[in-house]
Parts: C-alpha cells; sequence; structure tokens
C-alpha cells in the first residue's frame, strides 16, 4: 500500500546537523545579545515549537530561539549555520496551517517579532516598506487616515505577520477582486541561506529584467531565503462597502451561484465566501449567535466595494436579483459595520468552533477550478459515509479555494485516527487532482502536506525545485523538511 504520510521526525535520522554547542551559542550571544537568546528554557520555547496545526505529531522543540534585530544580525547567524551545519526555521506569528515555521530538526528557529517596524510610507509611489514582523492589519491601520490600503488579505490579518503572508503567498477572502499576496510585492531585502544579503526590485510597478526573483521568493516557505525588508504596493481605499447574506437550500445551489454570479453577473466581488449547514450551525452554537439563516442548507457571503455609493448599490443589487432568480430563499443585505461585522464573524470563527467540537481534526486547503466547485461536493458526502469523519466545508468559493475539514467523530477510536486521516486524505487528493485542482491553495505545504506532493506533482518538476533549493541553500539548512518528500520515492514506496 502506498504511503504518503511521513513525518519529519522519522525522516531525520537521514540527514546529518550538528547540534548547538556552548562555543557555538557563545558565537550567536555575540551577535544578537543574550536577552535576545532562548536556550535550555522548554518553558518559554515551548510556543515556538509548533503553529495553528492541530495533529501534535508535526511539532518538533528548537534548540535555541534567536530573535534578531537586523539583516546583518541574520547574516552573521546564517554563516553561523553555515559553517557548523545546524538547521534555521525562519519563524512570523506561528499562525501558520501547514508546519511551515516549525523547526522539524531543531536547531535555530529565529523569530521576527523584534522586526516590527513600519519603515516608510511613500505616499507619492503608494508604497509601503515593512520589516517582517509586522503584524498585517497594522498596515491598514497605519495608512487608512490617508486613503490607502493594503490589499492582501489572508483572514488571520489580525494575527499573521507580513513576513509569513509572503513566504506562503497567502491568499483570502478579498482573493477574487485584489489577488493574493504576490501581487502587491515590489520589493524586497533578503538574507540568503549562505548569509548574502541580497536586494531584489523597488519602487518599481514595471521591472522585467532578469528571472523574476522576487516571486520565486514570494510562496518559497521559507525554504530559499529570510525576508528582512519588504517593499509592499497600496491601493486607494475603497470609501462604500456592502456585504451580501444569501441563504439556499443545499449547497450544490449555492455553489451554482458562484458560477452564475462570476460568468453573468459582469461584476467582479470582492468576496464570495461559502459556508455549509453544517459549518453555520457549528459556529453559531460556538458564538452563541441566534441569526435566522442556521436553518439554511448553505449561504453565501458575498462582499462589494467601490468608489461610489452609487456603485457599489447597483452591484449589489445585480448579484442579488441573480441569486433570487437561481434558487436563493433569502437575501440580506448588511449596510453598516455592526451588521456587517456580525456577519463577518460566523464565517470568520468556523474553524474555532470546530476545534471546540473536537480537538482531533485535519483543516485542508484544497483549490479547483471554481466552476468545478459543485463536481467535488458528493464526494465529499462519500468520504464522510464512508470513514468516521465529518467534513464541514466553507471557504472562498470565488476562486475555487475550499477549507475542507476532516474532523473525528467522537466513535472513531484515537488510536486509528492517523489512519483514518491518511486514508481520506489520500482520496480526497485524488479527487482535487482529477477535477483539475491541487491540495493548497494558500496554506502551503510545510511539512503537512509534502508527504502527498507526488499525488498532485510530477517527480520532473519536484526534482526541478529540489535543484533550484541546492542553489540556494547547498547545504540544506534553510528551513529543511518542507515542501519537498525526502526524497522522490517517499512518497511512493
Amino acid at each position: 500500500m502506498p504511503v504518503y504520510k511521513s513525518t519529519a521526525r522519522k525522516e531525520g535520522i537521514m540527514r546529518k546537523y550538528n547540534k548547538i554547542s556552548q562555543p557555538i551559542l557563545k558565537e550567536i550571544k555575540q551577535i544578537v545579545g543574550e536577552k535576545n537568546v532562548l536556550f535550555d528554557q522548554p518553558d518559554k520555547m515551548a510556543a515556538y515549537s509548533h503553529d495553528e496545526v492541530a495533529d501534535p505529531a508535526y511539532a518538533h522543540m528548537p534548540e535555541v530561539v534567536i530573535k534578531p534585530s537586523s539583516a546583518d544580525e541574520i547574516s552573521e547567524i546564517m554563516k553561523i549555520a553555515n559553517k557548523y551545519k545546524i538547521p534555521v526555521t525562519p519563524r512570523g506569528a506561528g499562525s501558520g496551517l501547514s508546519g511551515g515555521a516549525v523547526p522539524a530538526y531543531g536547531g535555530v528557529v529565529l523569530s521576527f517579532e523584534k522586526m516590527n517596524r513600519i519603515l516608510e510610507v511613500d505616499k507619492d509611489n503608494l508604497v509601503v516598506v515593512v520589516e517582517p514582523g509586522v503584524v498585517t492589519n497594522e498596515i491598514n491601520n497605519l495608512v487608512k487616515d490617508d486613503g490607502l490600503f493594503y490589499a492582501g488579505y489572508p483572514m488571520s490579518v489580525e494575527t499573521c505577520f507580513i513576513g509569513g503572508n509572503i513566504a506562503e503567498n497567502a491568499g483570502g477572502g478579498k482573493a477574487i477582486k485584489y489577488g493574493v499576496t504576490s501581487r502587491y510585492v515590489l520589493g524586497m531585502e533578503v538574507v540568503l541561506p549562505t548569509g548574502e544579503i541580497v536586494q531584489l526590485g523597488g519602487k518599481l510597478s514595471k521591472d522585467v529584467v532578469g528571472y523574476d526573483l522576487i516571486h520565486l521568493m514570494t510562496g518559497s516557505e521559507g525554504t530559499l531565503g529570510i525576508f528582512t525588508k519588504i517593499i509592499l504596493k497600496l491601493l486607494p481605499l475603497p470609501v462604500n462597502k456592502i456585504d451580501l447574506l444569501v441563504l439556499f437550500p443545499d449547497a450544490m445551489t449555492a455553489m451554482k451561484n458562484v458560477i452564475l454570479i462570476m460568468r453573468n453577473g459582469r461584476v467582479i466581488p470582492t468576496a464570495i465566501e461559502f459556508m455549509d449547514q453544517l459549518s453555520v450551525q457549528t459556529t453559531c452554537k460556538y458564538l452563541n449567535e441566534e441569526l435566522p439563516y442556521q436553518k439554511a442548507g448553505a449561504m453565501l457571503l458575498i462582499e462589494v466595494d467601490g468608489s461610489s455609493e452609487e456603485q457599489v448599490e447597483r452591484e449589489y443589487e445585480t448579484i442579488g436579483k441573480l441569486c433570487e432568480e437561481n434558487g436563493a430563499l433569502e437575501v440580506y443585505v448588511a449596510l453598516n459595520y455592526t451588521t456587517q461585522e456580525r456577519v463577518w464573524a460566523v464565517r470568520r470563527n468556523i474553524a474555532e468552533a470546530f476545534k471546540v467540537y473536537s480537538p482531533i481534526q485535519s483543516l485542508e486547503d484544497i483549490v479547483v477550478p471554481f466552476a468545478n466547485i459543485p463536481d467535488i461536493l458528493p464526494y465529499l458526502e462519500k468520504l464522510s459515509q464512508k470513514y468516521p469523519v465529518i467534513i464541514p466545508c466553507y471557504g472562498h468559493a470565488g476562486d475555487g479555494n475550499l477549507h475542507v475539514t476532516l474532523v473525528k467523530k467522537p466513535e472513531c477510536p484515537i488510536e486509528q485516527w492517523s489512519s483514518v486521516e491518511h486514508d481520506v486524505l489520500v482520496e480526497l487528493y485524488k479527487i482535487t487532482k482529477k477535477l483539475g485542482g491541487t491540495i493548497s491553495g494558500e496554506h502551503g505545504i510545510g511539512s503537512k502536506r509534502r508527504g502527498f506532493l507526488s499525488l498532485v506533482m510530477d517527480d520532473e518538476i519536484i526534482n526541478l525545485q529540489r535543484r533550484i533549493k541546492k542553489v540556494f541553500d547547498p547545504n540544506d539548512i534553510l528551513n529543511p523538511g518542507k515542501i519537498f518528500p525526502e526524497n522522490i520515492a517517499a512518497g511512493k514506496t
């Protein structure tokens, strides 16, 4: 039987890294100062051993946590790491869902919590220059009074760091209209795995000189370089926004309306979020929320924004009418901030609600062409009947990105969960591939999905990316154990 899942802990015996000795620790402290180093303090270091992946099997303690303040300090640390063959894992807020910021082989965690400055707001060029530890939402808090905003919008905007967003090429609810993070990255300062500091791009909207290394770095999951300064594009802030909460009798009808909106509406919504009945009911219970839509079979949360009240009104009326003509039970309009936050709170808290229901789960991130979303729903129902799991489904329907979540049923023995999870994921990923999709739209591969990569990617492409990694990181010390299986055969033996 094929084995697709393997943990870095098991594979770690295949790699040769050195431990951090007292002399090495002394060198590190000389670079960043003793107060910026955690060593032999398990209580304080435990927070750096995991991200938001629920399964503790993906956690791993670092040997040392370092909190640098500059590119020069990081450069010196990387030179030491290369000299002594010590793995280094960059870490932002730890809000990821792939194990990407977890030190799979121990060694050093580089935490960017002290590199949290917004360095410049250039209103004339519509850019902002930031350090990687800036909380993403702080950018918009700073520039909104100037009538500007940063449109990269992961759903964890109030907790995540911008460096992590760029490492994962984060998407989110507004990607239909505004695109994902990579659209807004114009330049960056990067410390390479070997310690060199390089400058890529700048405040330019166009630049086709040489290979596009900026967008190679964006989404590289901290495996090719360490961002120390980032130049982001800003946009004029929309002055009007409306949210529609649209109720449907079932999930299939809701998903078919997504296609109609995108194809026939002649409107590009800011967001189209899908929630099935299970997601809505569980989250309403979690929030102690009593809204009339709990009995709907599914719902769409649709946002429209624009530069004038007339434009926004015209567009939301077009979408609302289209939905009413194609099976919607009801269309609610959220006109003010309070009502908008009330309906968005349900969407934002789904993951937390299911953690309360069962902490044993696997939050997935599949993506298919959005017209194929209705085709995947029957398969999810079959999987939930075949295995002892419930599978709530929600996500960014307008761009085909669904957070299909495998939640262990109480009657499933914990000893069987790993096997059940593995089997369900293999079937889910194969179905997704068959429908023209892939296994991650925004959360990344990290260590959680690396063993499944060969299900959706040819060996030749995997090996090509390995060679790119080798050019940047000849000693394989920067965030090892991420993205790629230990070897091509690891996913097929």
